[in-house]
């Protein structure tokens, strides 16, 4: 598996691949599983559905390492224009972004200035802005990007991703509880060296749990994004033993994979989310979705020879 893993993150970084299979009607076909859309208006209708299930929603425009300021300000556009509807159509709902997509890359502080607008509307309206963890090369930044954000009380309404594959993650862990800003913890996905990452499947799983476990008991409401079974039942497991609120913290999954799991857990009392992606640079997403979980691949591959 982990042979097939480096395959569909190999595959993720192949830019003629991505063109062909963005521009292919097989392709966006293909991307339905994972993706709500290619527009706006599909995010919101699938997220209305979910509403009406009783499963709340994160909305994410796909996006990713844009080269000029004017690719940024757009994406920060469209997320502007996310939280107006949330906030309009009193949605349960928050927004997912990546930096790089806010221009993380270019100069002069351009992605923190647009963040710091988006998580001021969202401390506004009551909603909130979760800023996702990409590759190892941009962890301290993004880190210490929500921090200072963070600290602002206008602006107090972001959160992180942390990803228990690093060896760093505890670490980093500790400096944002203390300043009670709230975590997103998932397993990784994406193709990391063995000094800052564990190779093993199972020491990310015990390091997750270990994490999961300081989590829940930190008093600060969490997401714990995962669809792995034993995990969550230890979860449960973990949080009835130590008698901890079934409202304070929120399961966390990925649309179009486990939704059978998702309608059990709201049945069972427990808080979940659905990340919902739209956008027309859907291809990356995809692809990691695939290494995250290779059986997605079969599951596609089944469907598509029907």
């Amino acid at each position: 598996m982990s042979l097939l893993r480096s395959f569909f993150i190999t595959l993720s970084e192949r830019r003629r691949l991505r063109a062909f299979a963005e521009q292919t009607s097989l392709g966006r076909k293909l991307s339905q599983r994972f993706v709500a859309g290619t527009g706006m208006d599909d995010a919101i209708a699938v997220a209305q559905k979910l509403n009406a299930a009783g499963i709340s929603v994160t909305l994410d425009a796909l996006g990713e390492n844009v080269s000029d300021e004017a690719q940024a300000q757009r994406a920060g556009a469209i997320y502007e224009e996310l939280l107006q509807r949330i906030g309009a159509l009193k949605l349960d709902a928050n927004v997912s972004l990546k930096l790089t997509q806010m221009g993380m890359d270019l100069p002069g502080g351009v992605a923190e200035r647009i963040v710091a607008q988006l998580a001021r509307q969202a401390t506004a309206i009551g909603s909130f802005v979760r800023v996702d963890m990409e590759g190892s090369p941009y962890t301290e930044a993004t880190i210490q990007l929500v921090r200072r954000i963070h600290a602002v009380p206008e602006q107090k309404e972001i959160g992180i991703v942390l990803q228990s594959y690093l060896r760093r993650t505890q670490a980093d862990m500790h400096a944002l509880l203390a300043e009670g800003i709230r975590i997103r913890l998932c397993k990784g996905a994406y193709q990391e060296p063995a000094e800052i990452a564990f190779a093993a499947k199972a020491d990310v799983d015990a390091n997750y749990i270990a994490l999961m476990q300081e989590l829940l008991t930190s008093g600060i409401y969490h997401g714990l994004a995962t669809h792995d079974e034993a995990i969550i039942e230890q979860t449960k497991v973990f949080a009835a033993a130590n008698k901890i609120d079934l409202q304070s913290f929120e399961f966390q999954m990925l649309y179009g994979i486990r939704r059978d799991l998702q309608e059990t857990l709201v049945k069972q009392g427990y808080r979940v989310r659905v990340y919902v992606p739209f956008g027309k640079e859907w291809y990356p997403y995809f692809m990691r979705r695939l290494a995250e979980r290779p059986a997605n691949a079969i599951f596609l591959a089944k469907n598509l020879f029907r």
